[in-house]
């Protein structure tokens, strides 16, 4: 079982929404996919309330019982668990990065969300956790200087996955839905780039085998 968690120390980068998104796509491949919700504002588990499909199954957990949590779905053989965080230094914060194998730590291009970042990439060095920046809310424009002078910054400081999540319309709708952007808007660029970004991530984690995709309407 593989834990990835959605930590930053600034709000407002989409870690919610990347954790919707990457668990819709690792449930459309077949994989049996748990999504925690340690925020205590429940944005996950409120997307959790408003899907139809048959996973991944969202759960608020108290920080304190996070390592019971994932140690009972290992037990009952789930192959991804994603933990979605606060959007500050908080107790769930750290809790995610003690337990997880991989943290993800969305950020937006600018220089001020860059320097607040830092901080929680510094944190995951200390716990000797593997850890990735992921650019969001980018420009969509492949000539756009703003997102490649981020990743560059990012880049002196840490890893940066591939690709870029664009600012689109379309990411929007997955909060309100309890879709997520492969379901909402499957042919889309924006669906195209977060199957590519889990495409980084499963290599970041070593997964070799993809599994079989679920047919999407």
């Amino acid at each position: 079982m593989h834990a990835i968690a959605l930590v930053a120390q600034k709000g407002g980068a989409g870690k919610s929404t990347l954790a919707a998104c990457l668990s819709v796509i690792a449930h459309e491949e077949g994989a049996k996919v748990f999504v925690i919700d340690l925020d205590p504002q429940g944005n996950m588990t409120d997307w959790g309330t408003l899907r139809t499909a048959d996973g991944p199954t969202v759960e608020h957990v108290p920080p304190a019982k996070l390592d019971a949590a994932l140690r009972a779905l290992q037990a009952n053989g789930f192959d991804y668990v994603f933990i979605d965080t606060a959007g500050h230094d908080s107790p769930t914060g750290a809790a995610a990065m003690k337990a997880a194998d991989l943290c993800l730590i969305p950020t937006k291009p600018g220089r001020w969300d860059i320097k607040a970042n830092k901080k929680t990439y510094d944190a995951c060095a200390t716990l000797r956790r593997e850890c990735a920046f992921v650019l969001t809310m980018t420009i969509p424009n492949a000539k756009s200087t703003r997102a490649h002078d981020g990743a560059r910054a990012l880049e002196m400081v840490g890893e940066v996955c591939l690709p870029f999540i664009a600012n689109r319309a379309e990411m929007f709708n997955v909060t309100t839905s309890g879709q997520g952007i492969t379901e909402l808007s499957p042919k889309s660029r924006a669906a195209d780039e977060m199957r590519e970004l889990w495409v980084s991530v499963k290599n970041r984690l070593g997964v070799k085998k993809h599994g079989k995709t679920r047919s999407v309407a």
